[in-house]
């Protein structure tokens, strides 16, 4: 059996950010966190490499920023899919706070 053990993370309040998974040696490599972004305020540009990622928006509207440029708006109740090695941000465009979870996982190629 591995390492890994079956875990709850509970998230909550407005904290800006709080990391829910932290990767090996906990898990085979999948990360997570729990974001809280202001009106107005981003996550900052970044990419996840080789991971893909997939954010849970449980509350507000956010901007999603794809290499620089607005691409897709997303709100509570929906799923942003990442592809791996994509510069991304996130910026909430509403008028109260977004709230969102983040999975990010490494790819698993085939045949392995």
């Amino acid at each position: 059996m591995s390492g890994q053990k079956a875990k709850v993370a509970a998230f909550a309040g407005d904290a800006g950010y709080l990391r829910l998974l932290a990767g090996v040696p906990e898990t085979k490599g999948m990360k997570s966190g729990y974001v809280v972004l202001q009106p107005g305020q981003s996550v900052g540009a970044h990419s996840t490499e080789a991971k893909e990622e997939a954010v849970i928006i449980l509350e507000g509207t956010v901007q999603v920023i794809i290499e620089g440029k607005p691409e897709l708006t997303a709100g509570k109740n929906e799923l942003v899919y990442i592809p791996p090695r994509t510069p991304h941000d996130m910026k909430n465009i509403g008028a109260g706070a977004a709230r969102y979870i983040y999975v990010v996982s490494p790819v698993i190629q085939e045949g392995k």
